[in-house]
């Protein structure tokens, strides 16, 4: 059985937003994405795949089709197949958040 800790997984690059890899399956992946401020992920869409995003700490906006909204700790949102998505730390805080894709596109 493979334990991991979301406290430890806190990998922060200044380059752009992190994507720390917690477990995986072939036909999920569950990854903690780590914002520093300004840091955004560019709205894309996945065409089989559905995503989950969860608030770790922090807050983000995060878009969902045409709609944005600032989501907090312990708020989530799903970008279903086909629907453009992003998130974007808006804020001069870091943000993490868990996302989950299902199912897996590698």
């Amino acid at each position: 059985m493979k334990i991991v800790n979301l406290a430890e997984v806190q990998q922060f690059s200044a380059e752009k937003m992190k994507k720390n890899n917690l477990l995986q399956t072939p036909r999920l992946f569950c990854d903690v994405y780590c914002f520093e401020p300004g840091q955004e992920q560019k709205g894309h869409i996945h065409g089989e795949q559905d995503k989950i995003y969860i608030v770790l700490d922090g807050q983000g906006t995060f878009q969902v089709g045409s709609e944005k909204q600032v989501l907090g700790p312990s708020q989530g949102t799903i970008a279903p197949a086909g629907e453009e998505h992003g998130v974007k730390n808006h804020t001069q805080s870091r943000l993490r958040v868990l996302v989950y894709v299902a199912p897996n596109p590698s």
